[in-house]
Parts: C-alpha cells; sequence; structure tokens
C-alpha cells in the first residue's frame, strides 16, 4: 500500500514516460486498484530539448523543469520523479529548491549497476547526459567503474535515441543491437542505459536483458520504495 503520492514530470519523451508508468504499475506490490500509489503525471513535451541545450547552447530547460515540478508539489505531490536522465543535468542546479524530496534517476541507476555489474559497465546515454558527466561524476564518487563508448558509436546511441522519439522501433531495435554488439567488441559487460528512451530500443531489439540495466526500472524501483 502506497503511504504516499507520487508527482512525475514526464513528456521527455512522452513513449518513455508512459513506459515509466507501465512498469511502475507492473512492480509496485498490489492486489487491487485500491493498493497502487497515486500518481500525478506531468506530461510537458514542451521543455525544451536538454541535449540541444548542452551541446549547441539551445534554450535552457530549467525554469520550465522547476516551473513542472514546483506546479506537481502544489497539486499535492509528496515525492518527485523524473524519468528523463538529460533533465536532470539542470535538475541539480535547483533540487536543494524544491518542496519535496526528487528521486534522483542517476542515483538509483547507478546504485542498480553497482548491485547487477559490480566489476563495472558500459553507459549508454545523450550526447548531453555524457558531456555533462552526470552519470561518471557519481560513478568516480563511489569509484565505480562505467565505461563511455568511443565517439563514433556515441553518435549512433544518439541516433538511436531519434528513432525512439519518432516512433521507429524497429530501426531503433536494430541500431541498438548493432551498437551494443560492437561495444562488447571492445569488452563484454552490461549496459546501463542512461536516457529513457534506449530501454525501449533495447527491448526491441534480440539482445539479452539480462545485460540492459534500465535507468526507467531503476528509478520505477526506487520510487516504489520511497512511496511506501
Amino acid at each position: 500500500m502506497a503511504t504516499k503520492i507520487l508527482g512525475v514530470l514526464g513528456g521527455m519523451g512522452p513513449a518513455a514516460s508512459a513506459e515509466f508508468m507501465k512498469i511502475l504499475a507492473a512492480r509496485f506490490p498490489a492486489d487491487k486498484d485500491q493498493e497502487h500509489p497515486v500518481v500525478y503525471l506531468m506530461s510537458d513535451p514542451k521543455i525544451p530539448d536538454r541535449s540541444t541545450a548542452v551541446t549547441s547552447g539551445g534554450e535552457d530547460p530549467s525554469p520550465y523543469l522547476k516551473a513542472d515540478l514546483d506546479r506537481l508539489v502544489a497539486w499535492g505531490a509528496d515525492v518527485l520523479a523524473v524519468p528523463c536522465n538529460s533533465a536532470h543535468c539542470f535538475i541539480d542546479k535547483f533540487r536543494g529548491s524544491l518542496k519535496a524530496p526528487l528521486v534522483h534517476i542517476a542515483e538509483a541507476t547507478l546504485a542498480a549497476a553497482e548491485k547487477a555489474a559490480p566489476n563495472g559497465a558500459w553507459m549508454v546515454a545523450t550526447l548531453g547526459t555524457t558531456r555533462m558527466g552526470l552519470y561518471q561524476e557519481l560513478a568516480r564518487k563511489s569509484g565505480y567503474r562505467l565505461v563511455v563508448p568511443p565517439e563514433n558509436i556515441q553518435r549512433q546511441i544518439q541516433d538511436i535515441i531519434i528513432y525512439v522519439k519518432s516512433g521507429d522501433m524497429k530501426t531503433a531495435g536494430c541500431k541498438m543491437e548493432a551498437a551494443v554488439k560492437a561495444l562488447w567488441e571492445f569488452e563484454d559487460m552490461p549496459v546501463v542505459t542512461a536516457c529513457t528512451e534506449l530501454p525501449l530500443a533495447y527491448d526491441a531489439s534480440p539482445l539479452p536483458p539480462e545485460k540492459n540495466i534500465s535507468s526507467l526500472d531503476a528509478l520505477a524501483d526506487a520510487c516504489i520504495e520511497k512511496i511506501r
């Protein structure tokens, strides 16, 4: 039984947010509707692109993120979550001023990676998340070995994210398989899908599920622990 209301800021992108809600419902320990958590979902796909803001001087999404999170708190959310990794590069700048605790997707995912793959993992993410060093800094602090793909594969990963956002899951799955297998030619270890579109691409491929450490799964599990 959930004891707290979860406020979810989604829309970055919409498919990833929908998948997060699906995972949350599937994993929450409930036997009937009334035992599931109350969730307020604010889906705002109009928030400026996070990677573009980092890589090419696009509009800063911070004011939009802050306003939407504050709105969720005003609605009555006790706990906040954002199923978008790159958004946290900006949220971290004002996290301390939020009126409700935030379940941090990168912290949750790295904790899951340390448990599932203690010897290290690949990190695949947007260009923005990679260049801002969101995961790398957390991994450095904890002493965890997190390996960033070479530039040519990183570019492929960015293309895969675009395919997911456009709804072309077949191409996304095919290209995800190729990119991950290319990484495994360097070193065979699990993959942290540190962009919430990438678990969808991974699931659309024939890659082994047990070698995917999904940021969507990790966020859902951490939220469940926080709101029970």
